[in-house]
């Protein structure tokens, strides 16, 4: 898994952070907002997330661990996602009932 460069992810949460701020002192501004959304998609898009806070919380802790300890905390997140996705119920084919059935001499 390539990781982006801890100067790049630094500077992209510094900057969702500050428009974070802003849209929070101005919402009706779409502008603020706009902007806001767009680090919050650069953010997503680095990390590797798909929501803006998981992305920020996924580059905090990125940038507080080494890079060995991150790839092992991300492949047990993403096994640990791997197996809730997959427990599809069960599809179980059930004949009806005996009395139902019918053989095709009966015809």
């Amino acid at each position: 898994m390539l990781l982006p460069a801890k100067a790049e992810v630094a500077r992209q949460l510094r900057r969702y952070r500050a428009w974070e701020r802003v849209m929070l002192a101005a919402p009706n501004d779409r502008t603020v907002r706009a902007t806001f959304e767009d680090s919050g998609y650069t953010l997503c898009v680095l990390m590797g997330k798909r929501c803006a806070r998981e992305a920020a919380d996924a580059a905090e802790r990125y940038l507080r661990t080494n890079q060995v300890a991150y790839l092992q905390e991300q492949q047990v997140t993403c096994l640990q996602e791997q197996n809730e996705r997959a427990r599809p119920a069960a599809a179980v084919r059930r004949r009806p009932p005996a009395a139902e059935r019918r053989s095709r001499a009966g015809r």
